[in-house]
Order: structure tokens, then sequence, then C-alpha cells
């Protein structure tokens, strides 16, 4: 999802088809077994431009193998569906004014809903009720060393929320991105319509969920996470929504980690 290349396509081979994200390895030990994990770039992705599976026939299916797995990252498929909010739309209360300043820092969910914007956009999405019984919660667990109680009990909805002055791009400076709600019925029509074999994640340098996968995945939740737990697509500008993973026996000349 990115406008300009960085230095890391500059010192790209012409033989390599994927990208090697800065500090990041191509190749992981997961449930006993190598697998190589390949950032695949885009174009700048923009809300409503692209579907999702007119992206997965035009960057995946050429390099695609029976065998592979596709992550993706959660921020494209919203794209893709228009599923974001605009910041001159989100009408901020008091109540979201007061709780954003009682935000304290998380480290998965960092800061975020300290922008009242952004905590108003996670009213909406869950509700008056569910948000104070999250900050309810987290004001009395915060005192015995408790963190991130707040996001756990405001749910998927709220802590998912992206953009908003932060990810590395502009447009998300004004926008905010929601996190899929359907996301196991996306990865059953990616697999109808392209064979590909999908999981939707929403993956940080803290922590990674699954919040999707195609049912022909021989994987449990777990064994998925573990297979993208260091993040390998980033989460700047890296324009890598896409990550191919694929078992180093399936593919003898597969490229070395880095």
């Amino acid at each position: 999802m990115c406008e300009g290349n960085t230095a890391v396509a500059e010192k790209q081979t012409e033989t390599e088809w994927f990208v090697r994200n800065p500090e990041k390895k191509i190749g992981i030990v997961a449930m006993g077994k190598h697998f190589n994990r390949y950032p695949v770039r885009t174009h700048y992705v923009r809300v409503g431009q692209d579907t999702y599976i007119d992206l997965i026939r035009k960057y995946i299916l050429p390099v695609w193998r029976n065998g592979d797995i596709l992550s993706i990252s959660e921020k494209v498929i919203s794209l893709c569906e228009g599923n974001v909010v605009y910041k001159k739309d989100v009408k901020v209360s008091g109540l979201a004014r007061m709780l954003s300043k009682h935000v304290h820092y998380d480290p998965i969910a960092g800061l975020h809903l300290a922008i009242p914007e952004k905590m108003q956009v996670a009213i909406d999405e869950v509700g008056v009720p569910r948000i104070l019984l999250a900050a309810c919660c987290a004001a009395f667990t915060r005192p015995f060393g408790k963190h991130g109680v707040f996001y756990q009990v405001a749910g998927r909805q709220a802590a998912g929320i992206d953009g908003f002055e932060s990810d590395g791009f502009k447009d998300y400076n004004d926008m905010a991105i929601l996190c899929p709600e359907n996301s196991d019925e996306i990865c059953a029509d990616i697999l109808q319509k392209t064979g590909v074999r999908a999981m939707i994640v929403d993956a940080n340098d803290f922590g990674v969920e699954i919040l999707g996968a195609a049912k022909t995945i021989p994987y449990t939740l777990d064994e998925m996470q573990s297979l993208i737990r260091d993040n390998p697509a980033c989460q700047e500008d890296e324009c890598t929504p896409f990550v191919i993973i694929r078992e180093e026996e399936d593919e003898p000349a597969a490229p070395s980690a880095t």
C-alpha cells in the first residue's frame, strides 16, 4: 500500500518477485518445520478503488503454488470494502474527550485511543455501555499493574481501529480504518474465486491476531500465528499487505533467510 519505492526495493535482485522488508527474515521455523514468508508489494491501495479479488489475481496468482498460504493485512481488506471513517465526519462527544485523556500506553494498541476522534469512532463501533465498562475495568486493574484491559473488554472492533495520524501514510491522518467484521466469509470468497488459501491478520511488531482463515488451512489459529509471529509484512509504508507463506520442502530452491 505505497506510493513511492523505498531503498529496500532498490536492493532487490532482478530474480526476486518478493520484497525483503527491513530487519525481517524470509525464513522461519514454526511447528518444527522451515517456512519462507514472501512479502508481496502492491500499488497504493485507495478506498474502494480495487477489490481484494482483483488484487489477488494481479499480484498473487502469478507466483502462487499449491500448498501456499496467503497472509493478508486487515487494512487492505477494509480499504477495498470502503470500511473507513473520515475525521471530518466524526462528531466528538464530551465522553470521548474525557475518556481519551485517560488512555495510557498499551504495548499492542499504543496510544491510539488517546486521540479524541478515534475514541469517538470506538464508541460508535461498540456502544457507550461497553466502552464505559472497559474504562471501569481498566481503571480498576491498572493499579495492580495489569495493562491492556480496556482493549480486551472493548473488543476487537475498538482495538483494531487504525489510522488518524499513524501507520506511515498521509491519508491515515484524516481517515480511520475499521476492522473487517466478516473475515472468515472473505477468506471463503477468496478460496472459491481464486483457489488461494488465505488468512486475514491484524499484525504489528508487538503481536499478531488471526481474524479469519480459509477452512482448508490445516493449522490452528495459534499455529497460523506462529508463521508470522515476527510480522514479516511490517507496519509502516512498505506496501506489502500480502505475504505468501511456503514450506521449504515444497520449494527446494527457495531463497535463504536474510
